[in-house]
């Protein structure tokens, strides 16, 4: 039995907010269970105003943050892994209980933040600049600098590392940060992260934890303190952000999803397929950015594909994933249950045939697949954002990489073969930010960069190679031998 104290103290963000310390709000939040609908804790939460404060607390303290030696910074990403990897099974189970996850995906969420505090601890000893080209007598650099202060909306799906692997990079070349999670997971989309950075030395008024709903959006993107926005989420909330901070002239950094295609040729193995897609369609109850949408299949194979699928729909356990005793966990909320709902049925009616699913209890959303998929049905068009699988046939590789392209924009893709040169040339004709050749859609590391074109963002990427060109600015430094003089 472990003998380390808990991590997680309520106490401390009970009706509270984090800016500039733990301090009280003027409204409060539940945060309840998906899976059994208990309240799990209280937080505090945020208004306009305390945009407006954070704001001036970040931009008072960031200077002397940038000023630090990056030795210092980088340990401090070091104590930060260090404390999750101590608190790991806390943790993890804790993430698990608030975003409605199976213990699987809990764990994997604590273990990729500790591999994003370990990349962005190596970032502050990178070299941040270039010498360039100068005439004898004088010097010429290229050097990156910290935005200033850059704002999180961050989303409920994967909150732990979905925030931080913004909040760590842009803190390690030393900019602020504000973060708004989203209202339904504030502990681990912003809270969790207050402590561990607090705990582990971050100085006082880097970091803001500021939980709430759209008004606190809107004031974080009009904020004129807070130079650039990285948001996560749909589509829909996407675009208005991304109106609302180009007015402003904001850098703004867009992940928005997009309609993912996972592409089955001839070829493919019908067990491998089978399990590729209900990987990539039904983990985390579909609830992923990167999740398999549409799913194209060749014509030959759709019948055995198909069967494997409802075999697999109605032997999986849908239950409280904290047990773990189950395959899914709840949905959401009700009103995302009900989005997916409707989507099923507006794709039922429109033509699709149900296989498997369709069905609900509470927020238990029913492992689903769907046959006859064509374009202008709602699943086909737009990104699900649940269990359901959604076959669409194809009889050509050409028609394949047509309907797969046929979206508005898509974040993943992934193609399956027993011939790699042969999925490798239809991989190459995707448009997509991220594509997999014998693999489904849902993949991620700490090292890669993520993004992608279209309804899927704004076609930037960060993550890996990314962070320094989004998180960080270049400036042109020269330096002379001394004045010369000018005609003037």
């Amino acid at each position: 039995m472990s003998t380390t104290p808990p991590f997680l103290d309520h106490a401390l963000w009970r009706e509270h907010l984090y800016s500039g310390g733990w301090r009280a709000a003027s409204a409060t939040l539940d945060v309840r269970e998906p899976a059994t609908g208990t309240t799990l804790t209280r937080t505090g939460a945020a208004s306009a105003a305390d945009v407006a404060t954070a704001a001036a607390a970040a931009r008072a303290a960031q200077p002397a943050w940038a000023a630090t030696a990056p030795r210092e910074r980088a340990e401090l990403f070091h104590r930060v892994a260090a404390l999750l990897q101590q608190h790991f099974d806390e943790l993890a189970l804790y993430v698990t209980r608030e975003t409605g996850a199976i213990l699987p995906k809990g764990q994997h969420e604590i273990r990729e933040a500790i591999a994003f505090c370990r990349v962005a601890a190596a970032m502050p000893l990178h070299a941040q600049g270039q010498l360039l080209p100068a005439a004898p007598g004088k010097l010429s650099l290229a050097r990156r600098v910290p935005l200033g202060t850059v704002g999180v909306i961050s989303p409920f799906n994967f909150p732990l590392i979905l925030t931080l692997r913004v909040v760590a990079p842009a803190l390690a070349v030393g900019n602020a940060v504000i973060v708004k999670p989203d209202p339904r997971t504030p502990v681990s989309g912003g809270l969790l992260i207050a402590k561990l950075f607090e705990e582990a030395g971050l100085p006082a008024g880097v970091l803001h934890v500021l939980p709430g709903g759209v008004e606190v959006g809107e004031a974080l993107v009009d904020e004129p303190a807070v130079p650039m926005i990285s948001f996560t989420g749909s589509a829909a909330a996407g675009r208005r952000i991304g109106e609302r901070a180009g007015r402003l002239l904001k850098k703004v950094s867009l992940e928005l999803g997009g309609s993912n295609a996972l592409i089955v040729l001839e070829d493919a193995d019908v067990a491998l397929a089978a399990s590729n897609i209900a990987w990539g369609a039904w983990l985390h109850q579909g609830q992923i950015c990167m999740a398999s949408n549409r799913v194209l299949v060749h014509e030959s194979l759709l019948p055995a594909i198909a069967e494997a699928l409802v075999a697999k729909a109605t032997h999986l356990p849908v239950g409280d994933g904290a047990t773990g005793q189950v395959a899914l966990g709840p949905i959401i909320d009700e009103r995302q249950r009900d989005r997916v709902h409707a989507a099923v049925t507006e794709s039922v009616k429109a033509g699709a045939q149900l296989l498997a699913g369709g069905t609900y209890e509470g927020l238990f959303y029913k492992p689903t697949v769907l046959s006859g998929v064509q374009p202008g049905m709602k699943v086909f068009e737009d990104e699900t954002f649940g269990p359901v699988v959604n076959l669409v046939s194809f009889k050509t590789d050409d028609e394949a990489v047509a309907l797969a392209n046929a979206g508005a924009g898509g974040l993943a893709a992934g193609v399956l073969s027993a011939s790699v040169g042969r999925a490798l040339a239809v991989a190459q004709r995707l448009k997509a930010g991220m594509v997999h050749v014998n693999d489904q859609t849902v993949n991620d590391d700490a090292v890669n960069p993520f993004g992608g074109p279209g309804i899927a963002g704004n076609g930037h990427a960060h993550g890996g190679p990314g962070d320094w060109e989004c998180f960080t600015a270049w400036q042109w430094l020269t330096v002379k031998d001394a004045p010369t003089p000018f005609p003037f």
